[in-house]
């Protein structure tokens, strides 16, 4: 039981550690020394835990990016009330900065969805996996707004939470060069607008 912990311990720690070292540097510059010398770690030690700096990248997505953007992104949508009021509040959680929220706005999956498109088809794979999650939880809420009344029932959802998803990323991006809440503010007020002449009535404030 304690030998468990403490390797759970030791698994979450190298995981941590490496999601920092690769979001800072960006994996492809980001040598295996570099990542040795980070984590105080001997190659054998490494090797014992992971195949390659692939499979150490891989191990981090699966273990902490989805737990990341889980708790950002989708365990939020989970309310009882006007999804619309939840998916907003989401979003600016999301972007906020802060120490709960240190590396940079948001997640850090768009900057590896970049890196990686055309470059290392699997980890793309389990990158979009992610987002895809993501956007079957959007379409599931939004769905359950239409019958609760919430949202007209024309709309289409799925073109909704593509519209979301793909402004989110947008602004994710923009924000990361641009540290500005007025941007923030502007883009938010914008998406309320949106959601605003989506339901027959006037709930988004």
């Amino acid at each position: 039981m304690e030998r468990n912990l403490k390797k759970r311990e030791t698994m979450h720690r190298l995981h941590a550690m490496g999601l920092e070292i690769f979001h800072a540097k960006g994996y492809y510059n980001t040598s295996l020394d570099d990542i040795l010398k980070e984590l105080s770690l001997s190659k054998g030690a490494f090797y014992h835990h992971f195949k390659s700096k692939e499979d150490y990248f891989i191990s981090i997505i699966q273990n902490l990016i989805v737990q990341k953007v889980y708790a950002l992104l989708v365990e939020p949508l989970n309310v009882n009330e006007n999804p619309l009021h939840a998916i907003v509040d989401s979003l600016e959680n999301a972007l906020e900065p802060g120490k709960s929220n240190e590396m940079a706005y948001g997640f850090m999956l768009h900057d590896f969805m970049t890196e990686f498109n055309k470059r290392n088809t699997e980890i793309s794979s389990y990158l979009k996996d992610i987002l895809k999650v993501w956007e079957v939880n959007l379409v599931s809420v939004l769905k359950n707004g239409k019958i609760d009344g919430h949202i007209a029932r024309h709309i289409d959802c799925e073109g909704v939470a593509t519209y979301i998803i793909a402004s989110y990323l947008g602004m994710r991006s923009l924000l990361s060069e641009n540290n500005g809440r007025q941007l923030k503010y502007q883009y938010l007020q914008q998406l309320k607008h949106y959601f605003n002449s989506i339901t027959e009535r006037q709930v988004v404030a």
